[in-house]
């Protein structure tokens, strides 16, 4: 049995064109029946580093995971009022202590900014619609993306984005 080298220790490095062929190879002992496997390891082939757009993805594909699991609340408080669109997101989430999706946040965002120039711009929207209705679509609207959309999608819209954090929540509540 070899014995393995302390981290303490230095160990020295051969270039690939000083090693011979038996040095190459790295012996191991897969624990069943004291067979040896050998792996063929060389110092100079390249070390595959995640770019920055697989980091992107890979944390909107933890993002969209997790808005997966958070239940849609079924019972449904009382009537908030409201005068914009993100305002009644911000009471939402106050009210059901739950995050709401990154693009749920955007499209509510999008929402009060088309209402710039219209006759109605300053009307409250608790007014306009019933805000029973209002928090019913945002939920349907939450329903959708939550269960739906794509981490690759999420995370083109990020890159996108470089101010996309704005629009994730920092709610996380505990499932």
């Amino acid at each position: 049995m070899k014995r393995t080298i302390p981290w303490t220790d230095s160990v020295d490095v051969i270039s690939s064109d000083e090693s011979s062929s038996s040095d190459s190879g790295i012996e191991l002992n897969d624990g069943i029946g004291g067979q040896r496997l050998s792996s063929y390891v060389t110092i100079d082939q390249p070390i595959k580093e995640m770019t920055s757009g697989d980091l992107l993805i890979r944390r909107a594909e933890m993002y969209q995971d997790y808005m997966k699991h958070i239940p849609i609340p079924a019972q449904r408080g009382s009537a908030i009022p409201f005068s914009s669109w993100v305002g009644l997101g911000k009471s939402v989430k106050q009210l059901y202590r739950q995050p709401l999706h990154y693009l749920t946040n955007i499209l509510l965002y999008k929402w009060d900014q088309q209402r710039i120039g219209s006759e109605d711009e300053y009307t409250p929207l608790d007014t306009m619609m019933h805000p029973c209705k209002a928090e019913a679509t945002i939920w349907l609207v939450e329903e959708v993306h939550r269960r739906t959309s794509s981490h690759y999608h999420v995370a083109k819209i990020w890159q996108s984005d470089p101010m996309h954090h704005a629009f994730v929540d920092s709610i996380f509540p505990q499932l």
